[in-house]
């Protein structure tokens, strides 16, 4: 079913004046959208494209049931719905899930809530350490972990943000800049992860892939046709 995109999954393409320069500043959602899959990113943020099928519609209702909770305190934790965050010199801004504030230590917590089951490949943890690192540049204290909670296994993990998850997520973030400066669509890859993206009647993976079309006239013409 085609749908307007949800506000999370809105176009990263907004802007922020610095000078002569005007940079990219990149939603959290698009880490992770990138992270899956580069085409499915600029399917939703460079072509505004959104479809929705079972697993992004438990998905949003789950992340509602968690932004309409009120801001509690338990145990000397705060925990803080719906934290709107924007670091600029990251160029990042999103909003998260959850923020733990611990009050005796004033340490920060982001925590991702998921409706799945944890993943083989680093696409929840990239995201989640873009959080981190949007409430470092914005407290100006350090964010060494956070936590990713899935709704299939109704299980919270810990996630420690090393150098090298922290590196990652920088890599991404430039990638997706770029992406979305282009203004470019990759090229579809079919392979196991369509199986599971809500775009995938709008990608056409298999169709298009199979389409050598273009190829054969560059065979018979050349590159300069």
């Amino acid at each position: 079913m085609v749908s307007k995109i949800p506000t999370e999954a809105l176009p990263s393409n907004s802007q922020m004046r610095g000078g002569e320069h005007e940079a990219i500043i990149v939603q959290l959602s698009a880490l992770q959208h990138y992270a899956f899959c580069p085409r499915q990113c600029a399917l939703i943020h460079n072509e505004q494209a959104w479809a929705e099928n079972i697993l992004t519609a438990q998905g949003r209702v789950l992340h509602e049931r968690v932004d309409a909770g009120e801001p509690e305190t338990r145990k000397g934790v705060r925990f803080e719905r719906s934290v709107h965050v924007s670091a600029e010199k990251l160029g990042v801004s999103g909003v998260l899930d959850m923020v733990e504030h611990d009050l005796a230590s004033g340490s920060l917590k982001p925590v991702e809530y998921k409706r799945g089951k944890p993943k083989t490949e680093p696409f929840d943890e990239i995201q989640l350490c873009a959080q981190a690192l949007c409430l470092e540049e914005m407290t100006g204290q350090a964010v060494m972990e956070g936590a990713l909670w899935y709704g299939q296994t109704r299980h919270r993990v810990s996630i420690v943000f090393s150098d090298g998850i922290r590196q990652q997520t920088l890599d991404i973030i430039a990638a997706v800049r770029e992406l979305l400066q282009n203004g470019t669509t990759p090229p579809p890859i079919y392979d196991k992860r369509c199986k599971a993206c809500s775009l995938l009647d709008l990608c056409q993976p298999k169709l298009l892939e199979r389409d050598r079309s273009k190829r054969y006239v560059v065979g018979l013409f050349g590159d300069t046709f």
